[in-house]
């Protein structure tokens, strides 16, 4: 009766939006293991070199599937680009919310100057 009915699932991993959730989702992990020992500073090295390989895990379940989902429809330059973009995204937010760092102007025109790249890679291809 469904046969020709399209799994939703199926239709959303194949899709371009599932991919850059999964990136966006690593990235988050990812800034954390990198970057969240900052503010515990008087925590042992080897227990925070711990702690982050463990949250860096999560980082590898979640973006390693949006690397092989993801290059169905991207390449992988493209996708390594959109992994660039959401991690200055993401740790722009981390950097001021929770690490309290104030972003400065040379910040906002270094970024400016990532987003002017990724529009050159995106261009179209003749």
């Amino acid at each position: 009766m469904f046969a020709n009915t399209p799994d939703p699932m199926t239709a959303f991993i194949q899709s371009r939006w599932l991919p850059v959730l999964l990136l966006l989702v690593s990235n988050l992990f990812m800034t954390v293991a990198w970057y969240g020992h900052l503010k515990h500073k008087d925590r042992p090295l080897w227990i925070v070199i711990l702690a982050s390989w463990g949250i860096a895990f999560f980082e590898y379940v979640v973006q390693v599937p949006a690397n092989r989902w993801g290059h169905a429809v991207y390449s992988a330059t493209e996708l390594k680009i959109i992994q660039e973009v959401l991690t200055l995204v993401v740790f722009i937010g981390f950097a001021t919310s929770y690490l309290g760092e104030k972003i400065r102007w040379n910040h906002v025109a270094a970024f400016l100057c990532v987003l002017a790249a990724v529009g050159f890679a995106f261009l179209p291809k003749k």
